[in-house]
């Protein structure tokens, strides 16, 4: 019977230590039900170590972690209600798709009967959009199908939760962008709860609900993906979630008031939260526009690079004192010219498009 807990997975006060290395400190975490969730952060921030502890692979140094309520640790991964999609897929060269989906469930006690594991094998392999593919050898198909060969492998056997590290890293482009889609859609349809891990921003904006950015070992914010690149909380989150351009300021007495290094006021158009004194400011490229320069604006600067993208394009801008600006267009909006390097522009934004972070955060 399913657990009326609004939580499938907790994490409280977890940390995990290898000898004097700490890979994930005082971490606490709760992830709803029927959920996507993305650990998102660069290498050696800690994503993977708690995954793999969700998983069964590692037992936390200090802590709990619970599943649907239940106290996991020292649990093993066989005895947890929760599946894994590694980055390289690990299926059985020797078997056939039928034969990789159908393993678990051959392995499971009580024994099921070979009619049941039948049906279930062609129910999953339905919800991957390989129906047909049963014999089809795993090395005569592409990466998109023995990614999809790994997924159905995965839910078959009906887990709370399905752990995906990294799995669409070893794709294409057009082919990550196509399986993102798909994830989601399975996801939906499934109604289980998703843990992603990945170093991808993209790939964690797009395909979940929820975003858990982590460093060092902590979480530096959780939120909506929307929350996460409009509002982080950090310095660190604002550089690593997207692009900004960055500098530094002091903020005047008022809060309302930044003034440059060379004595020029930028209007912050609300009063922040932060105490009078250095701070640093970051600004999203897709917030700036470029126009004739006319000295009036605080920045100003010689457009050094242009770069056509189709849908969009990006700007360097050299601004003196600041260094290079990026500043990206949309064709959409309906700007119909196109500045060159060379041209002398001045970057104009509105108050609400400026992150304000204390001086001494790191990123």
């Amino acid at each position: 019977m399913a657990s009326a807990l609004p939580n499938d997975i907790e994490f409280r006060s977890v940390t995990k230590a290898y000898g004097a290395v700490t890979a994930v400190r005082d971490i606490n975490l709760a992830i709803p039900k029927g959920s996507f969730l993305a650990l998102l952060g660069p290498s050696g921030c800690g994503k993977t170590t708690c995954l793999r502890m969700i998983g069964g692979f590692e037992q936390p140094s200090e802590g709990k972690i619970l599943i649907d309520g239940r106290e996991m640790n020292g649990v093993p991964a066989y005895r947890r209600p929760v599946n894994m999609v590694f980055q390289h897929y690990a299926l059985f060269p020797h078997f056939n798709v039928e034969q990789n989906v159908a393993y678990g469930l051959r392995q499971m006690r009580p024994r099921i009967s070979e009619t049941e594991i039948t049906r279930r094998v062609a129910e999953a392999l339905s919800m991957v959009r390989l129906d047909g593919f049963a014999k089809r050898r795993t090395h005569e198909m592409s990466g998109g199908q023995q990614q999809r060969v790994a997924l159905a492998r995965a839910i078959v056997n009906r887990p709370a939760v399905l752990l995906l590290d990294e799995p669409l890293a070893a794709l294409d482009k057009k082919l990550r962008s196509a399986m993102q889609i798909e994830l989601q859609t399975l996801q939906r349809e499934l109604g289980i709860t998703f843990v992603l891990v990945t170093h991808d921003q993209e790939e964690a904006l797009s395909m979940a609900d929820q975003v858990c950015v982590m460093s060092a070992g902590r979480i530096r914010q959780i939120g909506s993906p929307q929350a996460v690149y409009d509002r982080p909380a950090d310095l660190f989150v604002a550089d690593f979630v997207g692009k900004i351009n960055r500098f530094s300021a002091v903020l005047d007495a008022d809060r309302l008031t930044a003034r440059l290094a060379d004595g020029r006021a930028l209007s912050l158009g609300t009063a922040r939260d932060l105490a009078p004194g250095r701070i640093e400011l970051a600004l999203r490229p897709e917030a700036i526009r470029l126009e004739k320069a006319d000295g009036e604006h605080p920045l100003s600067g010689i457009v050094t690079h242009r770069i056509f993208l189709g849908s969009g394009v990006e700007y360097a801008v050299q601004v003196e004192g600041f260094g290079d600006f990026l500043v990206t267009s949309d064709r959409s909006s309906g700007e119909t010219g196109l500045a060159a390097p060379g041209d002398a522009v001045s970057l104009t934004f509105g108050p609400a498009a400026i992150h304000a972070f204390h001086a001494s955060e790191d990123a």
